[in-house]
């Protein structure tokens, strides 16, 4: 998929040599992730001067004596935090966006966020630790996805099959949605049910240095792959055939796209709890930018989207007294920007 409005750009300025290249977005993405990062750690109910932040990072010098701890301990895992579940979401959604071949899917469309959810609220429900809330909802966000791949393949037949991996996501889906409701009814009303809620919000308030060590090497295990394959999704985006011809397994190469994209969806959720639309919004503002090439769409993805949730975590703790849930802030944001996007794509061929 080209956008249009691109190439007229390119073709336009090209003589003048202003057509931006995919390597120098994806450095001015850089930069820009690492003032928002610097923006991040100076915003919140304790604010810290930017000056103050800098002179503390190269010179070791601080007049405040809170700030080596609030830093640390506080503000550098949920900024860490926001950076790789922005990213991840983003680069999982753009590869689901990929094997799809439909700019509408999400990371959730295998159902992998229902069944973590499914499995954080049986946690909450049977009383379980913080570790066993994560560990149930990494497990049955993986679950969700085999069962949904199981039943494509036995319902599969003679149908097309990315239609009924979407089906069977559907269904899926669905049904864990039904089990959410389920433990909601059977939750103690005065303390479960209020945990089970605030988790399928989605929050970085509990994030900690520790669980992000424990999930990265599933994440980066899982994104390897994913770039080692993003010169493949571009020939799939032709077809199977065409891919056939050129020397691509389909099949196999949506087996692998799909495991690598929803271990790093279940990965997310299970130490964040559901935060929508970023896997949804961020890979087609990405491909705005950077077009449709995987090998620059997939860092595109990341950075944009760890722009993207670094925003909305510093928007949920500084705009009001009570920190707000990031599902929230994602959704309200999110939907507004789909609209635009949308709109675009409607006055462009993709």
């Amino acid at each position: 998929m080209i956008l249009n409005w691109r190439r007229n750009f390119c073709e336009r300025y090209s003589r003048q040599n202003y057509c931006v290249t995919g390597a120098t977005i994806l450095l001015g993405l850089s930069v820009l992730l690492l003032f928002t990062v610097l923006l991040s750690f100076s915003i919140g109910r304790y604010s810290v001067p930017v000056a103050d932040i800098v002179s503390y990072l190269f010179t070791g010098k601080y007049s405040d004596a809170n700030l080596p701890l609030l830093l640390s301990e506080i503000r550098l895992p949920r900024i860490l935090g926001a950076v790789l579940v922005g990213g991840s979401l983003s680069v999982s959604g753009a590869a689901y966006q990929g094997i799809f071949r439909n700019p509408m899917v999400s990371p959730d469309i295998l159902g992998v966020s229902s069944g973590a959810g499914f499995g954080a609220s049986l946690a909450i429900l049977l009383s379980f630790g913080l570790v066993g809330i994560q560990s149930m909802a990494f497990i049955m966000g993986l679950v969700s996805v085999c069962i949904a791949l199981s039943v494509s393949k036995i319902m599969g037949g003679t149908h097309d099959r990315i239609l009924m991996l979407v089906l069977s996501g559907m269904i899926v889906g669905s049904m864990f949605t039904a089990l959410i409701s389920l433990m909601k009814y059977l939750a103690d009303s005065e303390y479960k049910l209020p945990d089970i809620t605030f988790w399928l919000m989605g929050s970085l308030t509990e994030v900690t240095l520790r669980e992000l060590k424990t999930v990265f090497p599933f994440i980066g295990l899982a994104l390897i792959p994913l770039l080692l394959s993003s010169w493949r999704l571009n020939v799939l985006s032709f077809g199977d055939e065409e891919a056939r011809a050129l020397g691509v397994n389909a099949a196999r190469l949506r087996v692998i796209v799909i495991a690598c994209a929803s271990l790093i969806t279940a990965s997310v959720v299970s130490i964040t709890g559901l935060i929508g639309w970023v896997g949804l919004i961020i890979p087609h503002f990405a491909r705005f930018l950077v077009g449709p090439n995987h090998k620059v769409l997939f860092p595109a993805s990341f950075l944009v989207g760890g722009i993207f949730m670094l925003i909305v975590d510093d928007l949920s703790r500084s705009v009001s007294s009570l920190e707000i849930p990031l599902g929230i802030i994602t959704s309200l944001i999110g939907a507004p920007m789909f609209l635009i996007i949308l709109r675009l794509s409607s006055k462009h061929t993709w």
